[in-house]
Order: C-alpha cells, then sequence, then structure tokens
C-alpha cells in the first residue's frame, strides 16, 4: 500500500514538473521572439535615423576596429630550416 501511495506521489510531482517546464519553456520562447523583433527594430530605426542624419559619423555606429595591422606570412618561410 505504501509502495502504491509513493509511486502516485511520484507520479505527481513529475506530472507537475513536466507542466513547470512546458511553462517555462513557452515563456523563452516568447522572451527569444521578443528579443529579436527588438533587434529588427533597432536596426531598422538606426538605418532610418541615418538617412534623415547623415552628417552623423558612421564609425560611432560600427564597431571599434582593432589598430593591430594583420600581414600576410607565408608557410614557406616557416618551414624549419635543416641543420
Amino acid at each position: 500500500m505504501v509502495l502504491w501511495l509513493v509511486a502516485g506521489l511520484a507520479l505527481l510531482v513529475a506530472l507537475l514538473a513536466a507542466a513547470s517546464a512546458r511553462r517555462v519553456g513557452r515563456k523563452l520562447e516568447t522572451l527569444n521572439q521578443s528579443y529579436w523583433e527588438l533587434r529588427y527594430e533597432f536596426t531598422r530605426l538606426r538605418s532610418q535615423v541615418a538617412r534623415i542624419d547623415p552628417g552623423e559619423p558612421e564609425e560611432e555606429a560600427a564597431p571599434p576596429q582593432s589598430t593591430a595591422a594583420v600581414t600576410f606570412v607565408p608557410l614557406s618561410s616557416m618551414k624549419k630550416k635543416n641543420g
């Protein structure tokens, strides 16, 4: 009798956990959708502002570029010398 009670209680807890996980999953999906809509709207508005006020420098909106120069190094120069 006690085993059936424990099994029933475990089943109830499992069902409650599944319902809670499903609810949290729906909230997460809604938040994710809202995030991407906000990103899209921000980009659209930023492009509209850039068209309205072209005197604004583009460097402020762009991410900062690295100041280190990247040069090409041929693989033949990296070969180990015999000797």
